[in-house]
């Protein structure tokens, strides 16, 4: 069964969050699959942490990028294959062999001229690098549709990001079990934090109560946030933050739509 070729990055994260202008919808129907099966976003967040004292700053496309690299060697290792060369990762996730390297080189050396990458070995090095070695203990604020998804997802757990509480501020809400766990309210937040250290919040409230919701995280002493609201938010350098924009997605395939070729 061949490898699946991908040409558009599942699960993209943006930092600038304005409204985006509204999309003028075309005669056609576009489906949106919101998947939580790819680790970017709290790979991205699990990279910085880790490599935050030890390097520059990673940029994000970067981090993406290395998480495609992962995910393609994955199902080609579960193929049985044990070699690739830059051409042919390139190939899948869209982008040139001389990026696959640039990308690596940040990191080491990998690989040995005429003989490509070792899967296995590119495999471990990369989730060594994207924090996948290691748990990660997460809190989702909002208990809402997108956080219960969030909470009920088990994938995460199996890339080492643990989902340890639930907080949300409406009444109606709390006490609410999600497989083991029960929704708490955010007041508990920076008492919970002391006891369990979180190291990364992933914020799904309204847009509205999203920069209260941030400062409590942020006093909490929490030092990486996965934000889902659309909206801009300020905190202090020490704290990482990604923000998923649903919005600007859309926009990246209507865009798709309107330039095919075909």
């Amino acid at each position: 069964m061949p490898v699946p070729v991908a040409r558009v990055e599942a699960s993209r994260v943006v930092t600038s969050n304005l409204p985006p202008a509204p999309l003028t919808p075309p005669a056609r129907s576009v489906v949106v699959a919101v998947a939580v099966s790819s680790p970017s976003p709290l790979a991205t967040l699990a990279c910085e942490l880790l490599h935050k004292h030890a390097l520059k700053r990673i940029a994000e496309s970067t981090v993406r990028r290395l998480s495609l690299y992962l995910s393609f060697l994955e199902g080609i290792e579960r193929q049985g294959l044990k070699t690739i060369s830059s051409d042919e990762l390139a190939r899948l996730g869209g982008t040139t062999s001389a990026q696959v390297r640039k990308d690596l080189s940040l990191f080491g050396s990998f690989g040995k001229r005429g003989l490509g990458y070792s899967v296995p070995e590119l495999s471990k090095q990369l989730r060594e690098i994207l924090g996948l070695g290691k748990q990660w203990r997460v809190c989702i604020i909002g208990a809402g549709k997108i956080g219960a998804a969030l909470a009920r997802y088990r994938g995460f757990a199996e890339r080492g990001f643990i989902i340890t509480g639930v907080y949300d501020i409406d009444e109606a809400k709390i006490g609410k079990r999600f497989e083991s766990l029960t929704v708490r309210p955010i007041s508990e937040l920076e008492k919970d934090a002391a006891k369990h250290e979180y190291d990364i919040a992933v914020v799904a409230t309204p847009a509205e109560s999203t920069p209260a919701v941030v400062k409590q995280v942020v006093r909490a002493g929490i030092k990486a946030i996965l934000n889902f609201a659309p909206v801009q938010i300020s905190v202090p350098s020490e704290v990482t933050v990604r923000t998923v924009n649903m919005a600007m997605e859309l926009e990246g395939l209507s865009f798709a739509l309107s330039n095919r070729t075909d």
